[in-house]
């Protein structure tokens, strides 16, 4: 089940929204007692979670079931035990995890990887020792895999509270996030499925609730559906894209991931906030960032703390030298590349953002942070932000691709390795384009129509990237459970309120979207 489905928005949506303010109702209104108030509606949203994952494959509903049930046990045993028994709890617990994910995700990639190795060595293809694995992905592993990871570690260091069961069970599977994130931490959000207030309907929450979700789904039907016709043939095996054909590939992809995401997420936001539920912003402009750095202090901001707080921090982060430090974050990008696939384009990606990082920090600690102000004094920003989003863009021509060759293919396309060719309507000009040296050849670009809507969406998603402000920008807000992630200049207050004209714009942005959903898609983080 889909959020950009007609089955999500006008059958489960409504009905669980309604029992879940219902049953608060019914039993304030039968006297029940405080803690019957307070689980009915956790109760409920757990129960309607639960089913949400089971739509996709009721198979892996146990698996999940198992997972919150193993992990919630442990994170208990964790806090009785002092010593080297909470130590072994923990190892054994991080191991059942990880070896759950390494099986589902990553065993087929070891023994393609091991087979390939063999071939190469001269190994005949009939005589492997291994053969692949029917494995179904189930969705969303990933994502309740790092949250609870998260959760263990955090008991072992004493910083967990007493929580129920009921609420650990929705803190896990909680439908807004878990398929495709953001990812949650535990202190932000289990004690807001404790207060029993957030049942009660508030119209300010609907307000913001349904206006962020309607700005997500533009984002996703407007946008990003329409870019994905521009991208697909590019990235296709053997394509072998001209000059044009793959800048404008690249393009549509760098940003259909980033509105399919970013919109996916604005969804979340918006139908947790219905709930009186507030997750932590998960992206802030990212294609704005002056380097790469600040790329990932903006770019799915949940996943760069969970790797900063659980993988590079306790790596030894910058503690013990400049030569660890880069060995910390090549470490850390490398894991979150695989973190997102089991495939060597996924590791590329990783390294190359790892290898980013690491000339970043070379090059301030080569000159200086001072001579390097100095320097940027003179130096236009957008220059920065320019190199930035093309490090970041061409890192995604391996995040997309099928294989390793298809990749490096693209990028060298991307300078003219495949030659050029141009629209239909400069046929007329071969002979004076030829004295340039383009391809003499025009015989259009094979996979666009210049008149259909892809163009002028990608044309429409730069600049809402680049100059339009974000979400959060939008509506002023602040939270302050998630100031740890996103920390403005200054506190924000939450100054917006909706007004008649604002009203009947998102109902129209809303009504778009409705007539827009002639084929529903899935969002491009499920795979992950």
């Amino acid at each position: 089940m889909l959020f950009n489905s007609f089955a999500f928005l006008f059958a489960y949506l409504p009905i669980v929204l309604a029992g879940y303010f219902l049953l608060d109702r019914l039993a304030a209104a039968g006297g029940a007692s405080a803690s019957w108030r307070r689980l009915a509606p956790a109760a409920w949203l757990a129960l309607a979670s639960l089913f949400f994952y089971a739509w996709w494959d009721v198979r892996y509903l146990p698996l999940l079931l198992a997972s919150v049930c193993l992990n919630y046990g442990a994170g208990r045993l964790i806090g009785a035990r002092a010593g080297a028994a909470r130590k072994r709890v923990l190892a054994a617990a991080l191991a059942l995890n990880l070896g759950l994910l390494a099986y589902y995700k990553y065993a087929n990639f070891f023994i393609d990887s091991v087979n390939a190795v063999a071939i190469a060595a001269g190994a005949d293809a009939a005589s492997l020792p291994w053969h692949g694995l029917d494995i179904i992905l189930p969705i969303g592993i990933s994502f309740f895999t790092f949250t609870q990871i998260a959760f263990l570690v955090d008991c072992y260091r004493g910083e967990v509270r007493e929580y129920r069961f009921l609420h650990y069970v929705l803190f896990v599977s909680y439908f807004p996030h878990l398929i495709a994130g953001p990812v949650l931490h535990h202190r932000d959000m289990m004690p807001q499925f404790a207060d029993p207030a957030n049942a009660h309907p508030r119209a300010a929450n609907f307000a913001i609730g349904l206006s962020i979700f309607t700005i997500g789904l533009a984002k996703k039907v407007l946008i990003a559906d329409n870019l994905s016709p521009l991208a697909i043939p590019v990235f296709a095996a053997g394509a072998q894209p001209t000059l044009i054909e793959a800048w404008i590939g690249v393009l549509a992809y760098t940003f259909q991931l980033y509105f399919d995401f970013s919109g996916y997420s604005d969804m979340a936001i918006g139908l947790s906030r219905l709930f009186g539920v507030k997750l932590p912003l998960n992206f802030n402009s990212p294609y704005k960032a002056a380097n790469i750095a600040d790329f990932w202090r903006r770019w799915h901001m949940t996943l760069s703390r969970f790797l900063r707080d659980y993988l590079y921090i306790p790596l030894g982060g910058s503690r013990h030298g400049e030569a660890m430090r880069y060995r910390n974050l090549m470490l850390t990008m490398l894991l979150g590349g695989l973190w997102h696939g089991a495939g060597w384009t996924f590791v590329i990606w990783g390294g190359l953002h790892g290898l980013y990082l690491v000339l970043q920090q070379a090059w301030r600690r080569a000159f200086g942070a001072a001579r390097v102000y100095r320097w940027l004094r003179w130096w236009p920003m957008w220059w920065s932000s320019l190199l930035t989003f093309l490090a970041v863009m061409l890192a995604w021509v391996f995040f997309r691709a099928p294989d390793v060759a298809t990749a490096w293919d693209i990028a060298g396309a991307l300078v003219g390795g495949n030659g050029v060719s141009l629209p239909r309507g400069l046929a007329s000009h071969a002979a004076s384009l030829a004295q340039w040296g383009l391809h003499p050849a025009f015989g259009g670009i094979r996979w666009i129509e210049l008149a259909g809507p892809g163009l002028p969406v990608l044309l429409a998603a730069m600049l809402l990237a680049f100059k339009a402000p974000n979400t959060q920008e939008i509506f002023f807000l602040y939270e302050p459970a998630i100031e740890r992630i996103f920390q403005p200049a200054g506190r924000w207050a939450f100054s917006w309120r909706p007004t008649r004209r604002w009203s009947v714009g998102f109902a129209a942005l809303f009504i778009a979207c409705i007539f827009g959903m002639n084929r529903v898609t899935e969002f491009l983080y499920f795979q992950f």
